[in-house]
């Protein structure tokens, strides 16, 4: 399909630049050798829009026999998106679900009361060396969704609307922009997408939602003057007209955002409540560790093992 030029405002110049609320530097950890670099939270910003959880893995390089490999553990109160640029995992969970997850596919992972995953790498991916690089991302749940049955959705990288033109090429991966809608239903209104822009292309941010971000993959971008490169969230201030224009090596930014929640959230762990009293259940039934009959069970086809309560 073709760019509407119709969505194209001039970049904001003079106080225009009032238009980023708040710039962040994600923090690096280093997980066994596997770099993540951590956008949300952030210390003076939880959310953007419903995203509460912003991890961009990798590039990692993995050698023959080694790979990611995370045991089962739980969820409650928000929805897990997958997004991969490169390589693969094997992703498992209590619903029976057995999907490897691959590069430009979405798989939004929602767990309501209360789910158990695993992520790993194994079978064929191990004869080999290989890179792996995406985004983890979360989603936190609106207050009437918290104890909703869990539910995984996959959709495969053709099935995303692709809007390209004027030297940007953009794929929708979650709810809606520019006029355009992705399959995957999500737990609230919301967009997200994944940008490509050769050098002097300007992207506007979707303008009918009510909170935007941006993180920049590669390159730079430029809002209003000021420039942001690689590994730096921009978020926007609400209601401003507001366009990103790539550098001259181009950019690839992901954007994000959209209706904001009723209020803050608690996160522990894995967990992610509206209350303390949400946290303190889950805590208390994955200690307990019932799979038959509690709250949680682990994933059918990989439950030999499962990754213990933190001790705080």
């Amino acid at each position: 399909m073709s760019w509407n030029p119709a969505l194209d405002p001039a970049t904001p110049i003079g106080d225009g630049v009032d238009a980023i609320e708040m710039v962040i530097v994600p923090r690096a950890r280093d997980l066994g050798g596997f770099e993540v670099r951590r956008a949300l939270p952030a210390p003076k910003r939880q959310m953007v829009g419903p995203f509460i959880f912003f991890d961009h893995m990798g590039p990692a390089e993995f050698i023959t026999g080694q790979g990611v490999d995370i045991r089962p553990h739980p969820h409650i109160g928000l929805a897990t998106v997958t997004y991969l640029f490169e390589g693969k995992f094997h992703h498992r969970d209590s619903l029976g679900t057995d999907q490897w997850i691959e590069p430009g596919a979405v798989n939004l992972m929602s767990a309501g009361h209360g789910i158990t995953h695993s992520e790993r790498v194994d079978g064929h991916m191990l004869r080999a060396p290989y890179r792996l690089s995406g985004i983890q991302t979360w989603l936190a749940l609106p207050k009437d969704a918290e104890d909703n049955p869990p539910e995984f959705t996959h959709a495969a990288k053709p099935q995303l609307p692709l809007l390209e033109g004027e030297g940007k090429q953009l794929r929708l991966i979650l709810g809606t922009a520019y006029g355009e809608a992705a399959p995957v239903a999500t737990p609230s209104a919301m967009f997200y997408g994944d940008a490509l822009l050769e050098a002097g292309a300007r992207l506007p941010m979707p303008d009918d939602h009510e909170d935007r971000g941006a993180y920049v993959l590669d390159g730079e971008v430029s809002v209003a003057g000021q420039v942001f490169g690689k590994g730096q969230m921009m978020v926007f201030r609400p209601g401003d007209p507001v366009s990103m224009t790539a550098g001259e090596q181009g950019a690839r930014v992901m954007i994000l955002g959209g209706d904001t929640l009723e209020g803050p959230r608690h996160i522990w762990w894995n967990f992610v409540a509206s209350s303390k009293e949400r946290i303190e259940a889950a805590k208390e039934a994955w200690r307990e560790g019932d799979w038959q009959h509690g709250r949680f069970q682990l994933p059918p086809t990989d439950d030999a093992e499962f990754v213990p309560l933190p001790g705080r």
